[in-house]
């Protein structure tokens, strides 16, 4: 590729952002008492200058301040797979807050316990319990993990996700031995003391690291998605759970991303066992919500210990967490969101957009290569696709990728921000997904000359 004209090309696109987004770039100018100017600092991680600012947002479709549409392929990094509030959810909501009055009051609804049955139905494991976001679920699930185990490592495959957990942010290294993954701030100790890693697809990596006896859960992505999407091998997966019930480890499966694949994410649609399971984000439909999922026999094992204070300590996920609210929007995005029906219709429509990036990178005769799961795209710089996280992260390209990204974004669309990664929602039309077609295919386009 010749980067000469890459850096002009994305020159001209952060000039051309500029203008388009005037409003914008004067409200982030002006954003004195934020942390870095925004209210979330991942909201700096943006192609161009400054983030633009939201307005309003429906379905697929997000207005920013300027006025400008944007066919939005990015849904809140997972957080909108149902859609920018949803009708039903925002109904729930209503019914909820104002009608019956009520966000938190420490007090349980009925809807728990429905939307606990249908997290069974969906996922398989039979006890249920609900926190604000994932990160919290998998705080929570670890502890009960070591716990019951009376170990007290976790083991993680190198640039898997799992929210901002602590004993998550460990990499493998290039002497393949575990080290902070980079970027990792305020650690409250070495990552080594809590933690272990392998590299996703490596049974052999990750038997040798069980074989040291304690390790009590391996918490794992069934596929990798923030470091771009990187799919299980043949056999893989069936020999992590074989492998971890030989060590006596139990197996965390975090479908906060996977739940893409499909109602039950890939626990359902690829038969998975796992002893607990955390999601969070889609669940509740743009609110926030989050849960964890127990096997019977991983729960009676619990409730039975009386030396577990399970009611007051160790995290249980805050005041907020199972709050009347969140469950509601919880109920209304499952019940009618998220349906099977409209997992069916996500990925068709998912199918569609891989073809149209793959014709794009074939047309070009590209080294990159493209990775799908269920409801979500994504393309990488290499090819064939990564089959680890390590290479994954190598296959990085800040500058390409930042050129993309904003060429879409000028011309009305919106991929997520962290990387190349393009969502469905219910809301979502095939005219969307051949809008992207087009417009990526003039972007390669322009990068050939």
């Amino acid at each position: 590729m010749d980067r000469t004209r890459l850096q002009y090309l994305l020159a001209r696109e952060k000039e051309q952002a500029e203008r388009r987004c005037e409003r914008s770039k004067d409200a982030y100018a002006r954003a004195d008492h934020l942390f870095g100017r925004v209210p979330m600092t991942w909201m700096n991680k943006t192609a161009g200058a400054f983030p633009r600012y939201l307005a309003t947002a429906r379905g697929a479709r997000v207005t920013d301040i300027d006025g400008q549409e944007y066919i939005d392929f990015c849904l809140g990094d997972t957080g909108a797979m149902a859609g920018h509030s949803p009708a039903a959810v925002a109904e729930a909501v209503q019914r909820r807050f104002a009608d019956l009055g009520g966000a938190t009051a420490m007090l349980p609804t009925e809807d728990a316990e429905w939307v606990g049955a249908e997290l069974t139905r969906r996922f398989g494991l039979a006890r249920w319990s609900f926190s604000l976001t994932a990160t919290d679920a998998n705080r929570w699930a670890i502890r009960l993990a070591r716990a019951v185990t009376g170990r007290t490592k976790i083991l993680v495959n190198s640039y898997s996700y799992h929210g901002s957990v602590d004993e998550s942010l460990i990499v493998v290294g290039p002497d393949g031995r575990g080290v902070a993954r980079p970027g990792n701030v305020g650690a409250p100790c070495d990552v080594t003391l809590t933690s272990r890693v392998a590299e996703f697809n490596d049974l052999e990596q990750l038997e040798r690291e069980l074989a040291h006896g304690d390790v009590a859960a391996v918490l794992m992505e069934p596929a990798l998605t923030n470091i771009g999407i990187v799919l299980p091998e043949p056999g893989y997966l069936e020999g992590v759970r074989e492998l971890t019930r030989r060590h006596g480890t139990l197996l965390i499966n975090d479908e906060t991303h996977t739940f893409s694949a499909g109602p039950g994410g890939c626990t359902a649609a690829w038969g998975l066992e796992p002893d607990l399971l955390t999601i969070g984000k889609a669940i509740g439909g743009g609110i926030p919500a989050g849960a964890y999922g127990l096997s019977a026999e991983l729960a009676d094992r619990l409730l039975a210990r009386a030396d577990l204070d399970l009611i007051d300590m160790g995290g249980v996920g805050g005041t907020l967490a199972g709050n009347a609210l969140s469950v509601a929007a919880t109920r209304a995005t499952l019940e009618h969101v998220l349906t099977d029906e409209a997992f069916a219709r996500m990925t068709k429509l998912s199918e569609r957009f891989e073809a149209g990036v793959r014709a794009g990178i074939e047309a070009h005769a590209l080294p990159w290569s493209v990775s799908r799961l269920g409801a979500r795209t994504e393309y990488r710089f290499a090819s064939p696709a990564p089959r680890t996280g390590t290479e994954s992260a190598a296959a990085a390209d800040p500058e390409l990728e930042d050129f993309l990204h904003l060429y879409l974004a000028n011309r009305g669309i919106l991929l997520t921000p962290f990387h190349n990664m393009a969502l469905m929602c219910p809301d979502t039309t095939d005219q969307d997904v051949d809008t992207h077609t087009g417009v990526f295919a003039e972007a390669l386009a322009e990068l050939g000359g």
